[in-house]
């Protein structure tokens, strides 16, 4: 194991110190500009836009607290060492005794494990605002380690959710009066951050409100997705009278005029939306856990040469706002990090697996299902996965920063419409990226992405395509780009993605670190340890 852990810190040492610089190699061409984003001569981007208005949005806001802020180093409150037995209930019991601790400028404190190895057999769940299971180190650097060893029956090592769950919305459920209104624009671009609704009375600046999108007959067939078909049985792309929904704050109001804090990650089109249009509602208070986080751990479970369909060990689920993991290093879990909530960040946190996954559909290492969602610095080592994969209906920004996947699968958007995802300076030199029509795949995936974008990523291939009425973008990126038809047909190839300087990066480097930059300023970088 010594031998295999430094192996690992070389590779990363190298990694990290290749991912940092956030440029170019050697080897890869220089950079030039892109039509799409590119540095005005006063220094401030400036953006293109389509004919309707649509433009590249500002990922800046994905992030704990938004971006540009740094993830907090919470006072431990206790410290345990292991028994060399089941430490199930001897961490959870310490996690329990920092719950009920005062919140102290919104944090309890953490607990820290000792240099060792923890058996757990069940789950460890972190419920509470404002507390911290860390551990002496990760493995991924020179010095000591915590590790948790799962054992037993599989389960998930780590979640960090409470038992209220998400906000739900739904004023009625809870006695709270609604507030509603509907756009009153007859378009609004994605990107956008302000648009026009019927009355905005009762609504104030501070305002969490939930943009509920119709999904429509006529949006379905535009889309061309009324006519999937598997085994010669329909499929369901998304139900018609359900709705895709984004989550924002109110950053100001100019009469019948909202403006957000965070742009739109689709567009809205008054054609498509029906009678009921699209709807804006007044939210409750958040119920999401937050300010707690998981850090300097190793995660390691028994191998797995299993479908993921069968039951499996996972590592980490976060359900929060302002929440974080970082420093972690897992091996031989099964769809090991799912993130959920609102104004997360996953840095520096590595999956490894050696046992390979059986059977065609692969599980997904990373799963970002939230919104303002980054994922950073982080690596996945393995075979016949998704390194990372969208789930339906996500609204961005959801970002994925100088990551590296080692293995000969995909990072996807992987079903029912999800929008704003950027990769942005992701490597995946023996596999690929894709913003895709995945048709009758899995039960109707369907178009996964819209509005999505990859900025100077290098990949052995992409399938990048842009469905009808929206685009997605591929820029300064490096590798073939495939053209394909909708799976399990022949033609007609489906329109590939705006590209821009194919072959060539551009400027900025990075996209999202210049957008933060931009939006906050010098510190916002070194924050996040850029």
């Amino acid at each position: 194991m010594k031998f295999r852990m430094n192996k690992y810190f070389i590779f990363f040492s190298i990694t990290a110190t290749l991912l940092s610089a956030g440029s170019c190699s050697e080897k890869e061409p220089q950079s030039s500009s892109s039509e799409w984003v590119f540095p005005s001569t006063g220094g401030k981007l400036k953006y293109k836009e389509t004919e309707k208005g649509d433009r590249i949005m500002d990922f800046s806001h994905a992030g704990y607290m938004g971006g540009g802020v740094s993830i907090p180093d919470v006072p431990v409150k206790i410290r345990i060492s292991p028994t060399g037995n089941d430490d199930t209930e001897l961490i959870r019991n310490a996690i329990e005794e920092v719950s009920g601790l005062p919140l102290v400028n919104g944090f309890r404190g953490a607990v820290l494990l000792a240099p060792g190895e923890y058996i757990i057999s069940a789950s460890i769940n972190i419920g509470a605002d404002g507390v911290v299971l860390r551990g002496s180190g990760s493995g991924q650097k020179e010095g000591p380690k915590s590790t948790l060893k799962l054992s037993g029956n599989p389960f998930n090592a780590v979640s960090l959710r409470s038992g209220a769950g998400q906000r739900t919305g739904e004023g009625e459920a809870s006695g709270t009066p609604v507030v509603r209104t509907r756009i009153s624009d007859e378009y609004v671009p994605s990107g956008s951050s302000t648009f026009n609704v019927e009355n905005a009375e009762g609504f104030k600046t501070g305002d969490i409100v939930l943009i509920r999108k119709p999904v429509t007959e006529e949006w379905i067939e535009f889309m061309q997705m009324h006519d999937l078909v598997r085994d010669g049985k329909p499929q369901t792309w998304i139900r018609a009278g359900s709705f895709l929904v984004a989550e924002r704050r109110i950053a100001g109001i100019s009469g019948n005029k909202i403006s957000l804090e965070v742009p739109l990650s689709d567009s809205y089109d008054k054609k498509f939306t029906g009678q009921q249009g699209t709807v804006i509602e007044l939210t409750e208070g958040s119920r999401r856990l937050s300010q707690c986080g998981i850090e300097n751990l190793h995660i390691v479970s028994p191998e797995q040469p299993i479908p993921h369909s069968e039951p499996h060990f996972t590592a980490l689920r976060i359900n929060g706002e302002d929440c974080w993991a970082r420093d972690i290093l897992i091996e031989e879990t099964m769809n090991s990090i799912g993130v959920t909530g609102k104004r997360i960040t996953v840095t520096d946190v590595t999956v490894v697996r050696k046992a390979l996954h059986q059977g065609s559909s692969r599980p997904a290492e990373f799963a970002p299902n939230g919104t303002q969602v980054l994922i950073d610095r982080c690596r996945v080592i393995a075979e016949n996965v998704w390194f990372l994969a969208t789930g339906s209906g996500v609204s961005g920004p959801v970002v994925i920063l100088n990551c590296e996947f080692t293995g000969d699968q995909r990072g996807e958007s992987h079903q029912r419409w999800s929008t704003g995802l950027l990769y942005d300076n992701v490597r995946a030199e023996r596999g690929g990226l894709d913003f895709r029509n995945r048709g009758s795949m899995g039960s109707g995936h369907g178009w996964s992405m819209g509005w999505g974008l990859a900025w100077n990523c290098v990949a052995k291939e992409y399938v990048m395509q842009n469905p009808p009425g929206a685009h997605n973008w591929m820029i300064g990126c490096i590798g073939e780009s495939r053209l394909m038809p909708r799976p399990f047909g022949q033609e007609p190839l489906l329109p590939e993605a705006t590209k821009d300087s194919h072959g060539k990066h551009v400027i900025p480097a990075s996209l999202y670190l210049a957008q933060l930059k931009e939006r906050l300023g010098e510190d916002a970088l070194r924050n996040i340890l850029y």
